[in-house]
């Protein structure tokens, strides 16, 4: 009889067992350590993106403005002539009492001073006196952008230790800035042009609701195509086309069009829809026929993969209680795949909406300053937008280049979220 008491004796079975139990264990672990720190670095680098974002984008959410009391002196101003009129006078006007040190009849000076304006606070004021002829000859309160270099100043992007001929300001001018934020009149509130005002080539004026309504049209663009035409091809595909090799190809080029670079779908449009076709550069309808082309795969795959999960059971008792083959597709699979087909075409429009390449290519990156009315008319995109504010040599434009990447984040959590929402609620589980 064999002798399996522990001690001396040669080592047994039960300790080779527990031995391997203890490399498996040790295996195992290490495995586990791996993977915490492979996620560990994963929501670490998402952190240093968002912060770094965050860090550089917030401060173009605030916007600096001047707040003045303005006398709209009909002598500068003629109501016969509007929208015609020295509204910059004006402005200057209102702004020299709070400058004592300045030389009203100095032109230098004076041109100095009114630095601080942005650009288009002579519009402001024009758009207001346009809407209320009336006016003029009275004393109005108005709040107007400053230019960029200011807002710089007063949000501390500009040293001011830094020798003058290196500063985008001279000391004439910080010092005329102080002085006007003693006297109380500089103020910094939150900044909604940035998503009312369309794109400009000041960085104070500039904003995203272009960007927005172009990304709008062709996301509905791209939904309206390639929605019905994605469920529709993967329903017959999976339902109703015959197996066999024809079919084989093509879903097999189906998986690999998903896999294919967008800039191949941008050279494809520019080939087709605007070589061949003729159609117009920098629409939005022309950019979603793009991203449909590039989404429509995506769907597909996302559809079958939902109409494979709902069981065969349900067709067999749609069957068997006399359903018709239609009957049971479009009755029965179809809806209880729709959580699926929702969740795959919120994410394949999610994907489109982040796309540069192709929308590069068909001209979506064009300087437009005015919003879309239309999916036909001229318009950026959010990521194209961003492409341009990016490759912009003005400082101000670096702010905004991350807070347009925030917005563009926000949206396309948004979606991710909508996505996951639909699924957790309309999913059916057997």
């Amino acid at each position: 009889m064999t002798d399996i008491s522990h001690g001396s004796a040669p080592q047994t079975t039960i300790d080779k067992v527990q031995a391997s139990l203890a490399r498996r264990h040790r295996k195992q672990y290490i495995l586990q350590g791996f993977g915490i720190v492979a996620i560990s670095i994963a929501f670490l680098m998402l952190f240093i993106l968002l912060w770094s974002q965050i860090a550089t984008g917030y401060k173009a959410f605030m916007q600096t403005n001047i707040t003045l009391e303005v006398f709209v002196d009909p002598e500068e101003v003629d109501a016969g002539k509007l929208p015609r009129g020295n509204f910059d006078d004006v402005l200057v006007a209102a702004l020299l009492p709070y400058l004592p040190n300045v030389d009203a009849s100095s032109r230098a000076d004076v041109r100095t001073a009114s630095g601080i304006f942005s650009n288009g606070a002579q519009f402001y004021l024009r758009n207001r006196i346009v809407e209320d002829p009336s006016l003029i000859g009275q004393t109005i309160t108005m709040r107007v952008p400053v230019s960029d270099p200011y807002d710089q100043l007063y949000k501390e992007l500009v040293d001011r230790d830094t020798p003058e001929n290196l500063r985008r300001l001279d000391n004439t001018q910080i010092s005329n800035f102080d002085q006007l934020y003693e006297a109380g009149v500089i103020t910094s509130r939150l900044n909604t042009a940035l998503i009312t005002n369309a794109d400009s080539r000041f960085p104070e004026l500039a904003g995203l609701k272009g960007a927005l309504l172009g990304s709008f049209w062709a996301l509905l663009t791209c939904f309206l195509i390639a929605f019905p035409l994605g469920i529709g091809a993967a329903v017959y595909l999976e339902e109703f086309a015959p197996k066999n090799k024809l079919s084989d190809f093509i879903e097999v080029n189906i998986n690999n069009l998903a896999a294919v670079p967008s800039v191949v779908f941008g050279l494809l449009a520019l080939a087709v829809f605007i070589g061949w076709f003729g159609m117009p550069r920098s629409v939005p309808f022309v950019g979603g026929l793009t991203l449909a082309l590039m989404t429509m795969p995506t769907i597909i795959i996302a559809t079958r993969a939902a109409l494979k999960a709902v069981p065969p059971s349900i067709r067999e008792a749609a069957l068997g209680v006399g359903a018709s083959k239609q009957q049971v597709v479009f009755g029965h699979v179809v809806p209880l795949a729709m959580p699926g087909i929702l969740t795959g075409t919120i994410i394949g429009l999610a994907q489109a909406l982040g796309e540069t390449a192709p929308l590069l290519l068909i001209g979506m990156n064009a300087f437009i300053t005015s919003a879309p009315g239309s999916p036909f008319d001229s318009s950026t995109a959010l990521p194209t937008q961003i492409f341009i504010w990016a490759d912009s040599p003005e400082r101000g434009f670096v702010s905004r280049t991350s807070a347009a990447i925030l917005v563009l984040l926000t949206f396309l959590i948004a979606m991710n979220a909508i996505a996951i929402y639909l699924r957790s609620k309309f999913e059916r589980k057997w």
